[in-house]
């Protein structure tokens, strides 16, 4: 295979102008000069600031706008309601064998299945409807041997080679009170976690209904787990699944109490926010691996944490109007708490934590009761539906952009075989991409400043290297791929 040529890219300083006020010109290897950044009268410019233009919002996709327009507040009311009233869902309720008719977390299952399959016949069985079933061993919330279903639809992607890119959101649809133990008294699990399953059945509602339209390339998976309160059961199992499957999931979106509190009283709740939990060294790294990234200084730049921003992005393109945002939060969850991202990232997976801005615990893991005034329990009285849908949106909006992307680059490197002050970085393109000047999609070069939370800086090339006037000791290096009508996909790093 030929070896891909190599943008250099160099000062060219105009000589009858003084330092201060001259401009900057990038000399590609096509002999042609652009002008792309020029310093202020009597300030200075650092290299990795002349090099390139500032990251834009990416262009919205008319299609994936109207995907968005088609979330629904009741849909996701209706959502809620319907598994609030299956009673008490906890996991070791599928081993009971005389509750009543239409409660229990084995009925639950059965509707989500019920509508996914009603989704799929919306749009000519575009959904592959899957229950993941399996045996739990005895553990510590785990009196006996217990049954457990994931239940989980697939919408393929449209290309044959991109569609092995998976991206997955979830929800748990367990539920519980004071007692994890407990299957008979009331657990209503309204926020934690009907929420997050009515955005998980929302996304695919829209996605589904606009999948002719939609040009997704890559493959969506809209799951429901259970176990999450026994110990993240049903997550580890789906997610060890997809690991020895050798499934190509790139990104995990959780979103688990993401009902936007709605306790009277409260003035600190904030609507205009979820946030957003990544880890940093994986969960799933080597201890060699672990000291690499030490080393250089990469630990924010973990799969996970590019999840976290390709989030933030696709809020910036379609959701920057609605004023509603991540907040990103660089560390793996909430302090003493767990959650089923957690799950996928032991198995090397990325994937962070959606969760609303202030929980009230008044409402969380409580029998349902009056106490000194105070009403305790996780009830339907306590979501802002709302909420949920704009988390919603947030959730459709990166699937289906991430989707609808080339995909990710691979094998990206930094060339440090001297002492230099540029930069050379090489890559693969994605799977299936082609690269080069005939090709539709392109790269961006991306950099930050090592105190940066986020991409700063991008230039645009058609191959897979560049050579770079910046010094990669003062940035963050990163590369991702973009087609023609803007979508991007995750960045990797060198």
């Amino acid at each position: 295979m030929q070896s891909p040529r190599i943008f250099r890219i160099a000062f060219a300083l105009r000589a009858s102008f003084p330092l201060a006020c001259c401009g900057l010109l990038i000399l590609l290897n096509t002999g042609t000069a652009v002008t792309v950044a020029q310093a202020p009268p009597g300030s200075a410019t650092a290299d990795y600031q002349m090099a390139a233009k500032q990251v834009q919002t990416a262009p919205p996709d008319p299609a994936i706008a109207e995907a968005l327009a088609e979330v629904s507040e009741a849909h996701i009311r209706q959502t809620i309601e319907k598994l609030v009233g299956f009673g008490n869902r906890s996991t070791l309720s599928s081993m009971e064998v005389n509750l009543p008719a239409g409660t229990g977390v084995t009925a639950a299952a059965d509707w989500i299945y019920a509508q996914f399959e009603a989704m799929s016949k919306e749009c000519g069985g575009c959904l592959e409807i899957k229950r993941d079933t399996f045996t739990e061993p005895v553990a510590d919330r785990i009196p006996q041997p217990t049954t457990i279903t994931n239940v989980y639809a697939i919408l393929r992607g449209n290309d044959s080679v991109a569609a092995q890119r998976m991206y997955l959101v979830t929800g748990h649809y367990d539920s519980r009170n004071s007692d994890t133990m407990n299957t008979r008294a009331a657990a209503p699990g309204a926020n934690d976690d009907a929420s997050g399953v009515a955005v998980s059945l929302e996304c695919a509602r829209v996605l589904s209904k606009m999948a002719s339209k939609l040009n997704l390339r890559g493959t969506v998976v809209f799951a429901a787990v259970a176990g999450e309160e026994q110990g993240l059961n049903g997550s580890a199992h789906l997610a060890h699944l997809a690991r020895t499957e050798g499934r190509q999931l790139e990104a995990v979106l959780n979103n688990d109490i993401v009902g936007g509190n709605t306790t009277p009283g409260d003035t600190l709740q904030l609507k205009d926010r979820v946030r957003v939990f990544s880890e940093g060294i994986p969960a799933g790294a080597s201890a060699d691996q672990a000291r690499r990234i030490r080393a250089m200084g990469l630990a924010d730049d973990a799969p996970s944490r590019q999840v976290a921003r390709a989030v933030a992005d696709a809020a910036r393109t379609y959701l920057s109007s609605a004023r509603f945002m991540p907040f990103l939060v660089s560390r793996p969850d909430r302090y003493l708490r767990g959650g089923d991202h957690t799950s996928f990232n032991r198995e090397g997976f990325a994937g962070v934590r959606l969760t609303e801005w202030r929980e009230d615990f008044n409402h969380q893991h409580q029998d349902v009761r009056i106490e000194d005034g105070v009403q305790f329990g996780d009830l339907l009285q306590f979501v802002d539906f709302g909420y949920v849908a704009q988390v919603a949106r947030l959730n459709a909006a990166t699937l289906a952009t991430l989707a609808a992307s080339p995909g990710t680059p691979a094998d990206v490197t930094i060339v440090t075989d001297k002492l230099e002050n540029g930069t050379t970085l090489r890559w693969q393109a994605p799977k299936g991409e082609a690269a080069g000047a005939s090709a539709s999609t392109h790269y961006e070069v991306l950099w930050r400043e090592t105190t940066a939370a986020d991409w700063q800086y991008a230039f645009e090339v058609k191959e897979t290297a560049v050579t770079l006037p910046v010094s990669k000791d003062n940035v963050f290096f990163g590369v991702r791929a973009v087609d023609a009508a803007g979508h991007r996909g995750l960045v990797a790093v060198p």
